[in-house]
């Protein structure tokens, strides 16, 4: 935790809802939110990991109401944000965190089933429920969107172009909300988060998801996966879920997780026309044309 920021500010007497929260960030973010004195609601699609986060979260003594949701089904968040305002009486923080990363494939190689599922996640989700619970936000008087981007939101990279519509697409919708909430002078804060390599699940997901569906991977997209979790996907989730919360607590817009999302954002800002060429000689070097 960041010097001069107690483990409660921002947080304690606050109701925080976390989409995703079954596994990796959002699982970390609902433990951490418990531990800094926050009331949690906690959904996923994922049955036996949101019961586990229960179970972590109750043995804390915190308050948690756990959901079954689909971020992609919009009907379903609606009737959520009802069901955890009347739960808690107010709410004062959206986590907008559950996504996918997709079977990466290059775009000649995708189906329109994979964008389809990919952007339904990763940007509808995050719109669904940032539109479910505003209007709770804004009468709760001290409300905060947080959207979870990803180091992906500002650096593109070959067989993630799902994912990076959908992550870019996070990013430009969270800064044109902050500049309707500012209009409009509401009472909430608007953040955006673009985490790095986090030592989640999300890229082993991609293989028991791609069988789930009966969709078989290359060898090249295992070899791609492997790599992801040995070299690239590092930091400890309660690490991130830290640097996170720190920066929602001092009201930070954009928040980025992690030595490598730092420095691909300035990277990506000082060298527009040359970093696509790079990530792409990388790309083929690793994992070959």
């Amino acid at each position: 935790m960041s010097a001069g920021l107690s483990a409660g500010d921002g947080f304690r007497g606050k109701v925080a809802v976390v989409t995703g929260a079954g596994s990796g960030i959002g699982r970390a973010l609902t433990l951490e939110l418990a531990r800094r004195g926050a009331a949690t609601a906690a959904s996923d699609v994922n049955e036996p990991g949101l019961a586990h986060t229960r179970e972590l979260v109750t043995a804390l003594g915190a308050e948690v109401h756990c959901a079954t949701v689909d971020v992609a089904d919009r009907d379903a968040l609606l009737a959520y944000a009802d069901d955890v305002s009347g739960h808690f009486g107010a709410v004062h923080q959206i986590y907008n965190n559950a996504g996918i990363a997709g079977a990466g494939s290059t775009t000649l190689d995708s189906d329109w089933d994979h964008y389809d599922r990919v952007i339904a996640i990763n940007l509808f989700g995050v719109i669904n429920g940032t539109k479910a619970f505003l209007p709770y936000l804004i009468a709760s008087g001290d409300g905060h969107v947080i959207n979870i981007s990803s180091l992906n939101g500002y650096l593109a990279q070959p067989t993630l172009t799902a994912y990076c519509a959908s992550k870019f697409g996070v990013r430009g919708f969270t800064e044109a909300l902050r500049t309707e909430i500012l209009a409009a002078r509401h009472p909430v804060k608007v953040t955006t988060v673009h985490p790095g390599g986090v030592k989640t699940g999300i890229a082993s997901g991609n293989l028991a998801d791609a069988s789930a569906r009966g969709v078989d991977l290359t060898a090249a997209q295992r070899k791609r996966v492997d790599f992801y979790n040995r070299r690239l996907l590092r930091m400890l989730p309660s690490d991130a879920a830290n640097i996170i919360l720190d920066g929602v607590a001092a009201g930070s817009p954009r928040i980025r997780v992690g030595r490598d999302a730092q420095v691909l954002d300035y990277a990506v800002r000082l060298f527009p026309e040359l970093y696509p060429r790079v990530v792409a000689t990388l790309d083929r070097r690793v994992f070959g044309a």
